[in-house]
């Protein structure tokens, strides 16, 4: 059963239309109101709401400026027993049954999408493997490097920037990406040289005798085909929350494979592939980036159409 618990703290002068709102609403549950509350001074007020009519409440509960004068916690309810909540989700509209929670999903969203040391260390290590795989004609060491590569976060992160029109979240990913894959590239190239110089590399790599590579530095319909699909179903992973599908788009892009083999070509001084897997990362970003925005309008679009129709359903 898909519930949300609402914990609000808001002024007394804000608690009557609230509560007015959330009583004559069919979706909300287990009502209850702490007068005069401190910290800050105002009035406590929690309940339970069926997950499809809770992003309409709270784009209404901001409307009344609950949000700007006290706040709204929002969790997950795991379980609940109760013949009422049963009853409450069985009379909402079928096609609000798994409607997102966009204030959820945003905060999902903007908590990966943070930029620590870790976030290139990861990026640097993703590169390396993917040298190695380059090198040694390994496809099991490619599909290792993008699962270790954490770039999609920050790419959804930009999309959802663009999508909102927040430009600082939009210029943070950008120069993550940027200075992330810049680092990546160069402490690579640094191993891929050592690596050439202590004649590390498989003697098919020597030889010219490079599929792996030779996949990643020509970008075609497909590339474009396969980042386009990816960029779909990242964002509706994200705004599900499937972890599973999420993974599958991280071992489908061709963008830490394309930074690893950037650096392997010039470390053995050759140009073409390196251009060439330069045009594949840029294509791969941008490609995600702008199906990411895309698909978040399109969603929301489509949910937005869904609650209305089921609004005008109701009795």
């Amino acid at each position: 059963m898909e519930l949300v618990h609402l914990r609000m703290v808001m002024p007394p002068s804000v608690t009557g239309p609230a509560l007015g709102l959330l009583a004559a609403h069919g979706g909300v549950l287990n009502l209850v109101v702490v007068r005069a509350g401190h910290l800050p001074e105002g009035d406590a007020v929690e309940c339970d709401v069926v997950r499809g009519a809770a992003d309409e409440l709270l784009g209404r509960l901001s409307a009344l400026g609950v949000d700007r004068t006290g706040s709204i916690a929002v969790e997950q309810v795991g379980l609940i027993l109760s013949r009422r909540a049963e009853e409450a989700v069985s009379k909402q509209p079928r096609a609000l049954a798994n409607a997102p929670l966009w204030a959820g999903v945003e905060a999902r969203i903007r908590a990966e999408t943070t930029y620590p040391p870790s976030f290139y260390l990861f990026l640097v290590v993703a590169g390396i493997i993917g040298s190695v795989g380059i090198m040694t004609n390994s496809q099991i060491l490619i599909v290792a490097a993008m699962v270790v590569g954490p770039e999609y976060h920050a790419i959804a992160g930009v999309a959802l920037g663009l999508d909102r029109r927040g430009r600082r979240r939009v210029v943070e990913g950008l120069r993550a990406l940027s200075s992330g894959f810049a680092l990546a590239i160069v402490v690579t190239f640094g191993f891929a040289v050592l690596s050439r110089a202590a004649d590390l590399q498989s003697r098919a790599f020597e030889l010219g005798l490079r599929p792996v590579s030779h996949l990643i530095d020509s970008p075609d319909f497909f590339s474009v085909v396969v980042a386009f699909l990816a960029g779909i179903v990242g964002i509706v992973s994200l705004t599900e929350a499937r972890g599973g599908a999420l993974l599958g788009v991280f071992i489908s892009v061709t963008t830490i494979p394309a930074a690893s083999d950037i650096a392997v070509s010039l470390a053995f001084a050759d140009w073409d592939q390196a251009r060439g897997s330069l045009i594949q990362l840029l294509l791969n970003v941008v490609v995600l980036v702008v199906v990411g925005v895309l698909t978040l309008r399109v969603q929301r679009w489509m949910w937005s159409r869904a609650a209305g129709r089921a609004a005008r359903s109701r009795p």
